[in-house]
């Protein structure tokens, strides 16, 4: 059982989501120990009592449970398996926590070389974007072995409402795909329904209170669709992470012989986002592409 008195947690990632997850932990009392590129994106931790690491490495050699939350698989990669990372470092019986988007195999390679050590790897990606993190209200999708994700639940608890074992390694990483095939299509149907209220003349804002509860309703639609109307595009997911987690899924659904017209199609219009400049911009900018075009 893990415990404030027996429990070092470290944290890798303190982005947009990152810093609000970091944040729960350490406000549960555990001792939290950080580690990002950009040392000032973990100022507010460090200022509210976090411990600074200087590298993935340090990190290691100080906490027994290790939360990651970084940006694309090469660097879950190279965060886990080089040298000077995770798994050749950790003390043997600590659990590794991955909650970066990421491809299944990778994740399923991960546990492998952790089990082959004696540590304990579990991939759990999350949905909700910065909302969800900062009102600890994820949604936690986990693989691995199942004993290992019962160790860890309440500290997921922590961080989220709907926490689910998918199953063996690389299933909460394949969940995770499924859950942003469903936005992709989703998210392109927001943005048309607004768009086409605009252009019939309506209230946009009206149009939303007819609808957001009804048979059409979605998360994106409740809370994406009324910061479109705002102009208000600042990311609680990053554009350029979506295109990833869209390539992933689209590469998983060749390897099983799957047609995905929805998630194509979405993926070509966030890739013209992204070549007019918008990368850096939030999911809901995909409103602009009607704009822009």
């Amino acid at each position: 059982m893990l415990t404030n008195e027996n429990t070092v947690i470290g944290f890798i990632g303190t982005g947009v989501m990152g810093k609000s997850m970091a944040s729960h932990l350490m406000e549960a009392g555990f001792p939290l120990i950080v580690y990002t590129r950009s040392k000032e994106k973990a100022e507010e931790l460090l200022k509210k009592g976090a411990e600074w690491a200087e590298s993935p490495k340090d990190l290691a050699a100080r906490a027994n449970v290790i939360f990651t939350m970084v940006g694309y698989p090469a660097d879950v990669e190279k965060i886990y398996l080089d040298d000077d990372g995770l798994i050749q470092n950790v003390k043997e019986g600590s659990y590794l926590i991955d909650m970066t988007t990421s491809a299944p195999s990778l994740a399923v390679k991960i546990f492998e070389e952790a089990r082959r050590r004696g540590i304990n790897a579990i991939d759990a990606p999350v949905s909700g974007g910065d909302v969800g993190a900062r009102e600890a209200r994820l949604s936690i999708m986990a693989g691995g072995h199942e004993d290992d994700f019962e160790v860890v639940k309440p500290l997921l608890e922590k961080l989220g409402t709907n926490i689910v074992y998918q199953g063996e390694a690389g299933a909460g990483q394949h969940t995770k795909m499924c859950n942003q095939i469903a936005i992709a299509s989703n998210m392109m149907g927001v943005c048309e329904a607004i768009i086409y209220a605009e252009n019939a003349g309506l209230n946009p804002e009206k149009v939303l209170k007819s609808i957001t509860t009804g048979a059409a309703g979605s998360w994106s639609l409740s809370n994406l669709a009324p910061r479109m109307l705002k102009g208000d595009f600042e990311p609680g997911f990053y554009i350029k992470h979506f295109i990833k987690d869209m390539k992933i899924a689209l590469d998983e659904a060749e390897k099983m012989n799957m047609e995905v017209p929805g998630l194509s199609l979405a993926k070509s219009l966030y890739d013209l986002l992204a070549e007019k400049g918008e990368e850096n911009s939030g999911t809901q900018a995909l409103y602009k592409y009607w704009k822009l075009s």
